[in-house]
């Protein structure tokens, strides 16, 4: 739990220092943490083995007007620290507003960044020889609690369906996924996936 809330204050400090220096916004929100519909509806992943919820924290910059080549994305950076202990981890990404409907107040918010969690990249090994039984049994357990992901280091592809309710305020159902795509690491690629609500608040001009 220490090393959670470690990650979480350090990715909290590099917030505040982003946001004291530019406009941008603000954004916070509680996520189900490994949801088990993705997982099952495809027939992979890690789904269900952890629990709790995850506290999530972070800032987006405005809009970069001169990155025309990426279609005007908002950078972000963020932290997720999970309420149980579990995995917990920090990311930062671009992400793009598309607002829609007849007052464009509904949105989607589509985002790609690269994380780093606190999770297990890989669990001890059950098979090593000269174990106790009782090792063993700690060890094979371990492997229905926690999520391996192959690699500290993961892809967040992230989506997010949103409303303005006002000019600085918005409220968004977001999905966030983590996993190494079998690039950033080999072997083992047990992702996790979030589901949660978010609050914004946009500051600055």
């Amino acid at each position: 739990m220490i090393k959670a809330w470690l990650l979480g204050g350090a990715a909290l400090s590099v917030v505040v220092a982003a946001g004291s220096v530019s406009a941008g916004e603000v954004y916070g929100g509680v996520y189900a943490h490994d949801v088990t519909f993705v997982g099952e509806a495809v027939g992979m992943g890690a789904a269900g083995r952890e629990g709790g919820a995850d506290i999530e924290l972070g800032w987006r910059s405005d809009k970069k007007e001169n990155w025309d080549f990426l279609r005007h994305p908002s950078v972000y950076v963020m932290a997720a620290v999970n309420t149980q202990g579990d995995s917990s981890h920090i990311a930062t990404g671009l992400t793009w507003k598309v607002n829609f409907g007849s007052e464009k107040k509904w949105f989607v918010r589509p985002g790609f960044g690269l994380a780093y969690t606190d999770g297990y990249d890989e669990l001890p090994d059950f098979r090593t020889p000269g174990l106790s039984q009782e090792e063993i049994a700690r060890r094979v357990a371990m492997r229905d609690d926690h999520i391996e992901f192959g690699s500290k280091f993961l892809f967040q592809p992230n989506i997010a369906l949103g409303y303005d309710l006002n000019e600085r305020t918005s409220l968004e159902l977001a999905y966030i996924h983590l996993s190494n795509g079998q690039i950033l690491g080999q072997g083992k690629n047990q992702g996790l996936d979030d589901v949660g609500l978010r609050l914004s608040y946009k500051f600055g001009n």
